[in-house]
């Protein structure tokens, strides 16, 4: 393809492709995975409880509800590089996910009899 030589070339560069966006950011390696089994371990364990039999149900609901509100405290205090699987959205967004879950089987859990 000949130039004009009317018209001087144009460079096409995109936004996408700063020294800033082609570097992605640190990951925290095997720390950053850490969080996310505490959480993955306090809903297994209170799953477990909670099968173990009718007269342990409550307990076992009470902890799965306490670990997804540890899980927001979590995202809330933990950067980014270290929040991990935990991560799945806006930091906002995360937290208030994990309270109203949280915060919702807790709520059933304290109400029933």
């Amino acid at each position: 393809m000949q130039q004009n030589p009317e018209r001087p070339a144009r460079h096409r560069t995109h936004r996408a492709t700063t020294a800033s966006a082609t570097q992605p950011e640190p990951r925290g390696g095997v720390l950053s995975l850490l969080p996310y089994f505490v959480v993955l371990a306090g809903v297994a364990i209170g799953l477990t409880v909670a099968f173990g039999g009718s007269q342990y149900a409550i307990r076992g609901i009470r902890v799965v509800g306490a670990a997804l509100l540890a899980a927001a405290l979590l995202r809330l205090t933990l950067p980014p590089r270290y929040a991990g699987p935990l991560s799945s959205r806006g930091k906002a967004f995360d937290v208030l996910a994990f309270l109203v879950l949280g915060g919702t089987i807790l709520g059933f859990a304290l109400t029933l009899p």
